[in-house]
């Protein structure tokens, strides 16, 4: 039961971090580029803007990568391999 319970955990965590505010702002950020660039005509405002997606998506996945690492030193990288083979049993 308490197996279920936390593949059902990871799966509501994996679902709720889909949409991150970063990826969100990066992406307006490539319409504001696009909307200097060739908008206004403004085409070193247009790649100056371009410039911060590829940022925003860096500090995102810094980010997540670090909730990973918590994750992984809070349940033991021992529980983490035994609920992905659970999981691919399941899937056979």
């Amino acid at each position: 039961m308490q197996n279920q319970s936390q593949m059902k955990e990871s799966k509501e965590a994996s679902k709720s971090t889909a949409i991150d505010p970063l990826v969100l702002t990066a992406g307006a950020s490539v319409l504001l580029a696009w909307a200097a660039f060739y908008g206004k005509g403004d085409k070193e405002q247009g790649l100056f803007i371009g410039l911060w997606p590829p940022t925003l998506l860096a500090f995102a996945s810094y980010f997540r990568l670090n909730k990973i690492e918590e994750k992984l030193e809070q349940q033991g990288a021992s529980g983490i391999v035994r609920r992905v083979q659970q999981a691919i049993e399941q899937q056979q």
